[in-house]
Formats: C-alpha cells, sequence, structure tokens
C-alpha cells in the first residue's frame, strides 16, 4: 500500500499549472489499458480515522468524487457514495466506475472531498453527472439525448459540512503497489490532517492475488476483506457480441457496488443503464410500413369500379379521411426523421404531439453480478413508460374500453351499411395481404419455369415446378372462405341497378333485406342473403380455373420429361415392340420445343390467375369499406390510437428481444426454447385503476396484447447496417433481426432458415400508489384484476405449450432445478385473493419469467420514479435471493442503489432534478419496500 501525502490548496478547487493545463490535445496524454467495452477505472473507497468536527459527534459521511481533467483548470462533479451513518472508519459499498467512452488518462486527476452531512433530506439538491459525451465532443444539443449540462463542484451543501479531501493522479493509482493508496485527508488550508481516504482498484471478473494484505473494516459489526476475493466468471455477456449490441444501446450510465454474503465475503455489482436507438428507429420503421399499407387500401379503394351513389358518396367520405391520415402519418415522419441521433424520449416530452410514436424513457437496466463461489449472471430488465396515447388524452378511456364500445355499436345500431364482425374484417385484411405477396411470386415462379423450360433442363424444370405448385396452390387455399362469396354479393348489390327482384327470407332474426326498388341504401345486417339475379357458381368457375390451369401445366411438364427420357434411352433399347409405340411418338417429337409446349398453359394460369385477383380484391376492399364508413373519423382515430400505443410498446419489445438473444446466444437450450416454443415477455405494470392512469391501463392493455400480431426472423447481415427491420402489415408484422456472420453463422439450422420465433405478451398489473388506494377504497378495481386473470391463463398456457414441445431430458433437469408448477398456484391465488396492492403478484410473475428465459419489462406512467423502485428492489431480492446478499445489508444495498445509482441518474436525465416525485404523504400509501430513502425525494415535475 502506498501512502500519499497531499499538498495545499484552495479550499473547494485544485487547479493544475497553467502551462499544463494549456496542453494542446488529449493526444499527449497516456491512455489506460482497458478491455474492449469494459470501463477503464474502477475503483472503491473507504476511511479510516476521521476526526470530527465536534467532540463525540458521530459522523454521517459521504465522498464526492470530481475530476480535473488534465487540459482543463476546473473540477467536474462526478458521483458521489451513499451515506455510511454513525462511523470514523466508514466503508463505502457504492464505488466510482468509469466507462469505456470516458475520456480519462493517467494524468487525469481525481479529487475525493469528505463531507459530514447533518440532514439528509438536503443531500440530493445539487445534480451529479458523468460528462462522458461532452467531454468526447460527442454531445447532442437536443434535450432528449440524456445529456445534461456540465456543473462546477459547489461549495458545502446546505445540510452537509466539509471535513477533509485528498486527490491523486489516475497514473499514480494504476502505477502503486497492488493497486491501492492510502491518501491523507486534510482541511481546507492544506494543513490538519483529518484522517486517512484508502482507494482500491477493482477488475470486476477476475482472480484476486491470493497473497494480497487484506484490511477488514467493521460495517456495521460485519467483518469484511476491502480486497475481493471472487472466482473466475465464465463469460455471461458475450464479449464477442458487443460491438452489435452497442449498435443498439447508447449513452450508459454505469454503478459499482460492493456488498458481503451471508459467510463475509464481497460480491461486486456492476450497475449499467442504456438508452436504445431504438426508441426512435421502430417508430419511424412502423410509420412508414403505415404509410404504405394505407396508401395501398386508398388506391384498391379507388379501384373498387363503380359504385351506386349511396356507396359512392361513401367511398369518397372515406377516401378523404384516409387521405388526411396519410398525410399527418408523412408529416410525424418527417418530424421524427429530423431526430437523427435521438435515443431518448424524456417524461416531461410525452405529450408532445410529434412524438406521440416514440416510447417513453426507454432503457436497458441491467445488474452484472460477480460472488465468490457463484457462475457470474446478468440480470436485464427494459424499463419504459407505459404505452399509452398521452396526446389524445384519456378523457373517454383508453383502448380496451375505446374499442369495446365502438364495436358494439357498430354492431347494435341500425345504419346504412353492412355489417362485418371483427374477425370478418381481419379477415379480408390477411386474404388482400396474401394476395398482394402471393400473386407477384407466381408470376416469377412462373417465369422461371419457362427459363427452366428453354434451356431445356429437366432437373430445373422439376424445381421450378414445384415452387411453383406450392405457391399456386397457397394462393387457392387463400380463397376458400365463405367471406369471399359473400363479400361478392355484397359488391353485386352495390353496383348500380344491383337490385334484388324478389324479398328473400332472412337467415336470423337479425338479418334484414334491402327494399326491392331502393338499390342505394342497405341497412345493417349480419351477413348477406342470397340474390336471385347473382350466379354465384361463377366464382366457383373462376376460382377453380386456376388450380385446373395449375394441372394442366403439371401434366405437360410430366409428358414432356418423359419423352425426354425416352427418347434418350430409345438408342440402346433391345425390347423392340415394347418401345415400337413410344418411338413412333419420339419421331413425330423430334427434340420438342418446351418452352413454345408451356408459354400458352403459363398464359392461361396468368390470366386465371388475374381474373380472380381481380375479383376479390374489388369485393374484400368492399368489405374494408364498410367498417370505416360506419364511424368517420372515429374509425380512424381509434387506428391511429392504436398504431401510436402499438409502436411505442413493439420498439420496447425490439429492443428486448435483440439484447436477450444477444446475452443468450451461446445456450442452446434458449435458442432450442427460441424455435420451438417461443418466449415469454412478462410486463410489470404500476399504474393505478385511477382518473388518467385508468386510460393509460386501457392502452397498454391493447398494445401489449397487439404484441402476439408480431413475429421475430433472424437473418445474416450484409453491411455494417444492423438495425432491425420491419415488414408486414398491421395484423402481421416481421421483425428483422441482422445478425453478423460469426453470430448468425452460431444459430441453429432452422433458425437460420428463416423460420418464424413468435413472442407471448403477458401483462400483470397491481397499482401501489396513493391514487390505488383510493381505487381500493371508493373505486373499481376491476379492469385490474380481469387483466391479471386474463394474463394468467395466457401465462400457464405458454407453461403448457413449454412442458409439451421442449425435450424430454430436458424438462427433467428444469423441474429438478424449477417449481413452475408450485409457483404458477401461488401465482393464481394470489390473483385470486384480490388482496389490496399485492404486490406478491409481481415478484412471483418476474420470478416466473426468468426462470421461463423470458423477457422482463417494468413500467409505470413514466418509467421514472415508482419504476425505479421496483427495479432497484427487483435488483437487492435477486441478490438475497440467489447470490447470497447478508440479510443484514438488504435495506443498505436498496438505499444505495435508490440515492447514488443508476435510478437517480435516470430521473435527473428526465426532470433535470435528483428527486424521485413522491411527497411524504403519498409515501405513507406505498408497500413498505417501495419507498425511497429520505432526502431522494421531494416536488418535482414529472
Amino acid at each position: 500500500m502506498e501512502i500519499k501525502e497531499e499538498g495545499t490548496s484552495e479550499e473547494g478547487q485544485h487547479f493544475l499549472p497553467a502551462a499544463q493545463a494549456n496542453d494542446t490535445g488529449d493526444s499527449q496524454f497516456t491512455s489506460i489499458q482497458k478491455t474492449p467495452n469494459e470501463p477503464q477505472l474502477e475503483f472503491i473507497l473507504a476511511c479510516k480515522d476521521l476526526v470530527a468536527p465536534v467532540r463525540d459527534r458521530k459522523l454521517n459521511t459521504l465522498v464526492q468524487i470530481s475530476v480535473i481533467h488534465p487540459s482543463e483548470q476546473s473540477l467536474t462533479r462526478y458521483s458521489s457514495t451513499e451515506i455510511v451513518e454513525g462511523t470514523r472508519d466508514p466503508l463505502f459499498l457504492t464505488g466510482v466506475t468509469f466507462p469505456s467512452e470516458y475520456p480519462i488518462y493517467e494524468e487525469t486527476k481525481i479529487k475525493l472531498t469528505v463531507y459530514d452531512v447533518k440532514d439528509k433530506s438536503h443531500d440530493t439538491k445539487t445534480p451529479i453527472i458523468m460528462p462522458v459525451l461532452k467531454m468526447k465532443k460527442l454531445v447532442s444539443e437536443n434535450v432528449r439525448t440524456s445529456v445534461l449540462p456540465e456543473h462546477k463542484d459547489p461549495p458545502p451543501e446546505v445540510g452537509r459540512s466539509f471535513l477533509g479531501y485528498a486527490s491523486f493522479k489516475v497514473g499514480e493509482l494504476l502505477k502503486s503497489k497492488e493497486q491501492l493508496l492510502a491518501l491523507s485527508l486534510r482541511t481546507s488550508d492544506g494543513g490538519k490532517v483529518v484522517g486517512t481516504i484508502e482507494v482500491s482498484v477493482v477488475k470486476m471478473g477476475e482472480i484476486e492475488d491470493g497473497e494480497a494484505d487484506h484490511i477488514t473494516t467493521d460495517v456495521q459489526g460485519q467483518k469484511c476483506a476491502l480486497v475481493c476475493e471472487c472466482t473466475a466468471p465464465e463469460s455471461v455477456s458475450g464479449k464477442d457480441n458487443l460491438p452489435f449490441l452497442n449498435a443498439v444501446l447508447k449513452n450508459p450510465v454505469c454503478k459499482l457496488y460492493r456488498f458481503p454474503t451471508s459467510d463475509n465475503k464481497w460480491m461486486r455489482i456492476r450497475e449499467q443503464m442504456s438508452e436504445s436507438i431504438l426508441s426512435f428507429h421502430i417508430p419511424k420503421e412502423l410509420i412508414s410500413l403505415h404509410i404504405k399499407e394505407d396508401l395501398c387500401r386508398n388506391q384498391e379503394l379507388k379501384e373498387l369500379g363503380e359504385l351506386s351513389p349511396h356507396w359512392d358518396n361513401l367511398r369518397k367520405n372515406v377516401l378523404t379521411h384516409c387521405d388526411q391520415m396519410v398525410n399527418m402519418y408523412q408529416d410525424i415522419l418527417t418530424e421524427l426523421s429530423k431526430e437523427t441521433g435521438s435515443s431518448f424520449k424524456s417524461s416531461s416530452s410525452k405529450g408532445e404531439k410529434t412524438l406521440e410514436f416514440v416510447p417513453i424513457n426507454l432503457h436497458l437496466q441491467r445488474m452484472h453480478v460477480h460472488s465468490p463461489h457463484l457462475k457470474d449472471a446478468l440480470y436485464d430488465v427494459i424499463t419504459v413508460g407505459a404505452p399509452a396515447a398521452h396526446f389524445q388524452g384519456f378523457k373517454n378511456g383508453g383502448l380496451r374500453k375505446l374499442l369495446h364500445r365502438f364495436e358494439t355499436e357498430r354492431r347494435n345500431t341500425g345504419y346504412q351499411f353492412i355489417y362485418y364482425s371483427p374477425e370478418n374484417t381481419a379477415k379480408a385484411k390477411e386474404v388482400l395481404s396474401n394476395i398482394n405477396q402471393l400473386q407477384p411470386l407466381i408470376a416469377t415462379h412462373a417465369d422461371l419455369l419457362l427459363n427452366s423450360a428453354s434451356q431445356h433442363s429437366p432437373d430445373s424444370l422439376k424445381n421450378s415446378l414445384k415452387m411453383l405448385s406450392e405457391k399456386t396452390e397457397l394462393f387457392v387455399h387463400a380463397f376458400k372462405d365463405q367471406l369471399v362469396r359473400s363479400a361478392l354479393l355484397a359488391l353485386y348489390t352495390a353496383r348500380p341497378g344491383g337490385i334484388l327482384k324478389k324479398l328473400p327470407s332472412p337467415k336470423s332474426s337479425t338479418e334484414e333485406s334491402s327494399p326491392r326498388d331502393q338499390p342505394s341504401p342497405m341497412k345493417r345486417q349480419d351477413s348477406i342473403p342470397h340474390h336471385s339475379d347473382y350466379d354465384e357458381e361463377e366464382w366457383d368457375r373462376v376460382w377453380a380455373n386456376v388450380g385446373k390451369s395449375l394441372n394442366c401445366i403439371i401434366a405437360m411438364v410430366d409428358k414432356l420429361i418423359e419423352r425426354d427420357a425416352v427418347s434418350e434411352g430409345s438408342g440402346g433399347s433391345q425390347d423392340g415392340e415394347k418401345d415400337s409405340s413410344l418411338a413412333d411418338s419420339i419421331t413425330s417429337h423430334p427434340r420438342e420445343d418446351w418452352y413454345e409446349q408451356l408459354y400458352p398453359l403459363i398464359l392461361t394460369l396468368k390470366d386465371c390467375m388475374g381474373d380472380v385477383v381481380n375479383r376479390a380484391k374489388q369485393s374484400l376492399t368492399f368489405v374494408l369499406l364498410q367498417e370505416l364508413a360506419y364511424s368517420l373519423p372515429q374509425c380512424l382515430m381509434l387506428t391511429l390510437r392504436r398504431d401510436i400505443v402499438f409502436s411505442q410498446a413493439l420498439a420496447g419489445l425490439v429492443c428486448g428481444f435483440i439484447i436477450k438473444l444477444q446475452t443468450s446466444l451461446h445456450d442452446p437450450s434458449f435458442l432450442q426454447q427460441l424455435h420451438t416454443v417461443g418466449l415469454i415477455v412478462q410486463y410489470e405494470g404500476l399504474l393505478s385503476t385511477y382518473s388518467d392512469e385508468i386510460g393509460m391501463l386501457e392502452d397498454m392493455a391493447v398494445g401489449i396484447s397487439d404484441l402476439k400480431k408480431v413475429a421475430f426472423k433472424i437473418i445474416e447481415a450484409k453491411s455494417n447496417d444492423v438495425l432491425p427491420v420491419i415488414t408486414g402489415r398491421r395484423e402481421h408484422y416481421v421483425v428483422e433481426v441482422k445478425l453478423p456472420a460469426r453470430m448468425f453463422e452460431s444459430l441453429p439450422l432452422q433458425i437460420k432458415e428463416g423460420q418464424l420465433l413468435y413472442v407471448y405478451p403477458v401483462l400483470f398489473n397491481v397499482g401501489i400508489n396513493e391514487q390505488q388506494t383510493l381505487a381500493e377504497r371508493f373505486g373499481d378495481v376491476s379492469l385490474q384484476e380481469s387483466i391479471n386473470q386474463e394474463n394468467f391463463e395466457l401465462l400457464k398456457e405458454y407453461y403448457k405449450i413449454f412442458m409439451e414441445k421442449m425435450p424430454p431430458d430436458y424438462i427433467s433437469h428444469f423441474q429438478e432445478q424449477n417449481d413452475l408448477k408450485g409457483l404458477l398456484e401461488n401465482l393464481h391465488q394470489n390473483i385470486q385473493a384480490k388482496k389490496r396492492k399485492n404486490v406478491e403478484i409481481m415478484w412471483l410473475a418476474a420470478t416466473i419469467c426468468r426462470k421461463l428465459n423470458g423477457i422482463r419489462f417494468t413500467c409505470c406512467k413514466s418509467a421514472k420514479d415508482r419504476t425505479s423502485m421496483s427495479v432497484t428492489l427487483e435488483q437487492c431480492s435477486i441478490l438475497r435471493d440467489e447470490h447470497q446478499l447478508h440479510k443484514d445489508f438488504f435495506i443498505r444495498a436498496l438505499d444505495c442503489m435508490r440515492r447514488e445509482g443508476c435510478r437517480i441518474e435516470n430521473v435527473l436525465k428526465n426532470i433535470k432534478c435528483r428527486k424521485y416525485a413522491f411527497n411524504m404523504l403519498q409515501l405513507m400509501a406505498f408497500p413498505k419496500y417501495y419507498r425511497p430513502p429520505e432526502g431522494t425525494y421531494g416536488k418535482a415535475d414529472t
């Protein structure tokens, strides 16, 4: 250990000599050797023999860490430890970490200032920041990038008094014996020594030297070694894959802790919080897709053909509103495209119209644990504001209520339109999408077949025919649904002169026929009656012609290949009479032109297919017209709201999926689960069922449920661009995740061949604030109860599929390690109990999700305050249950993370204030372990 004496300086500041401060450029400074993508420097602190300013006073100390860059002359406040109470020998659990991006050199000077805190309620008043990007000149001045302005080291604050300070150069620490310094703490005039502060470098994931001296410090009666003894870890984060992950995650905030285990060893915890550029990338992808889909639909409405006056007026009205909606989406996309490089939307921006589609305060919250006798472990939670349409407002409720009301009114209100159920409308969209995908594919394969024919290649011809047959059969199958038949009849009656000659008998009590002499108006009806002049068999004939055309092509290809084979073998044949008839046939076709034989048949197939497409497209577009015609502009506003909420939910999901894939890429069981079963995605909601948050919860429930429409497909990246691409339509999206070649090659064959991978989203919500107290006593909590019960059934169904589809040997081992059945039963009992603020529901759901290799989300209104309480509680609970955190240190660990951890930095970047937005009265209504430590909360604008 090296003891350093600190020279004199002015109180509160320490300046470098002017000549040194004016050095030009960072290139003259000595960089720190580091592991790629790992923090450059991490150290922990402890004080000894502190002198109290007043005799017999028990000190409550913290250390403030400031940085003096070698090219600057002023201090920049960097971070702080937690407060350690009632001791002259404080050992701090909160360490100091400088991430890989931070411009720190051996010449960089670190100043450590020790304070005695008298009033904790004032302790978080001044922001503490990590100005990584500013010093690297990478700061975006956009308020949504999380980079805050620099703050100078202030004089002692109200509620704390200065004890002493010390400073050192980074190079001195790194070159010291055992990388351990003991520095004398001196008063402001640099004279009196008031104690010693020890600085020890931490190398997370490395074995400490067994011969190193150990300093034991009494921490609340517990003896723990200052130098940690940890076993060598296995790679838990796939360090080789980090460049891929860094393309998605931005602006990391890192914190370091050390906590004692139950056997008085040290565990080290690195906490990290990162933004994601997917916050803006996914909404832009999605809006572009919506614009393309809506423009296509509008064009199909225009190509619907001639309609009677009533339907034509409806169509014009619908097109006017639809065009306005497309223009709105284009304007939003234009505004979002201006946000180049943005990766963060603050909670204070949640009501901005141009940012409606962007998720609120989306972050990866990661905890990396390195503990003795156990493997290193990563625990990830995606934190994000509840997906909700804040700009639209919640006066009339959220999506769950609005969609139910809209559908009920459509079903029960007489109106001049034809009623189709939501299932039929969705089916119409699906068939239209299949048509648009399959028709060009069939045309391409037909052309490839002709190309094979022109080359006179039997093998190529067979392969081309196989592909053509498969796609054509899918095409024919798409029209088997009765919906197309009824839609054709409906469109027939909407044409000019499409009059019903006689009144048909209604098929049900809800079914009404149209008046005989009024061709235009049609009252609401649940299905289309038979029309005496309409030839239903005509559609059957047109539809069947596609299959017949394909059969003719198959027969011709078989004949051509058979003749070719006989022709090649006839020269050596000894069968005489047996081959005579075939020989006669061959002489009449000496070397057939296969192209000439197949071309007319291919032309017929394309003509028949075109006839089917034309009729089906028009009839199914007419079905979509009914949904739009019922209620304008309410229908389109509902679509807009659903798109907004879904966009926020999808951005979070894609972020979570990519991170989960990256961290589990070398886990064969996970990869098998991914393509065999799919992944559970568990959302923890902390919204109350009171006032506006009811509407937020109703939005959130629909947005998360809509994620069932999403499938993932992993493809090999062909360039450095690894950002995901979205294809599909509103009812069915495919997210293409790009992996670098080396990572892609490690995947199972099924995934590499493009198998679609599915997710199973579930939401469990428990309100915990004072508004939930009002809801439980004077309001209605049925929404929360319904959501939890419905999603429990979904979770149970996923577990059933998981147990059925995973291999028996895996299931056997899995059941030995995990009592999932018992956890599910416990969760069900807690949901049924209807206990007030039953947070055990969330703990159980989160545990089940982790044991099932799922993706974890935690959400509240802004993902800032309640979310911070929840994720820090989850992290400490994991340390206690999985890593043997000493039981006497649970609350202290919780306070460390909440006072000086990543989540208080999250509050700062959102509202520029280090205060959770709670007051004392509100916190009285919170469950005990969801209350922040004194001094970290107060009035703040959320």
